[in-house]
């Protein structure tokens, strides 16, 4: 569990890196942990009574507004390592369709090589590396 948290902690720590690929684990551990903090975080709120008058939960708010932006780039980083280009992350704007377009994108296995966006990650070693020259 301690080595799937580094992937988490990985992403938190590029907040705003949109250059480079992101491999499919380093995507879906993000997921898994936002999920799970989400849930308690949901669950500590209403146990605390910490909704405000129309029923939003603060400490939930706060998180979402927390990991918004490592949330958008992750999913470019993951769409560059498909060889897509990060704009396709707009599809998730259509309503239904977007997202599960985006969705079979983000399983998608990675492209085996070098692409556009950078070196296979898998290949990279540790699987963290980006290349700091990418497009997005």
């Amino acid at each position: 569990m301690e080595d799937d948290m580094n992937w988490y902690l990985e992403v938190l720590k590029k907040y705003a890196v949109f250059q480079g690929r992101a491999r499919r684990k380093e995507y879906w551990m993000f997921f898994l942990f936002n999920v799970l903090i989400s849930l308690g975080l949901i669950i500590v709120g209403a146990l605390l009574g910490l909704a405000n008058e129309s029923g939003t939960n603060i400490l939930y708010l706060i998180y979402c507004l927390a990991v918004a932006i490592p949330g958008i780039a992750v999913t470019v980083r993951r769409l560059h390592d498909t060889g897509r280009s990060g704009w396709w992350f707009w599809i998730a704007l259509i309503p239904f369709i977007g997202a599960v377009v985006l969705l079979v994108f983000m399983v998608l296995e990675s492209q085996p090589n070098s692409n556009l966006y950078g070196s296979n990650p898998k290949q990279a070693g540790d699987g963290f590396a980006y290349s700091a020259g990418s497009r997005v």
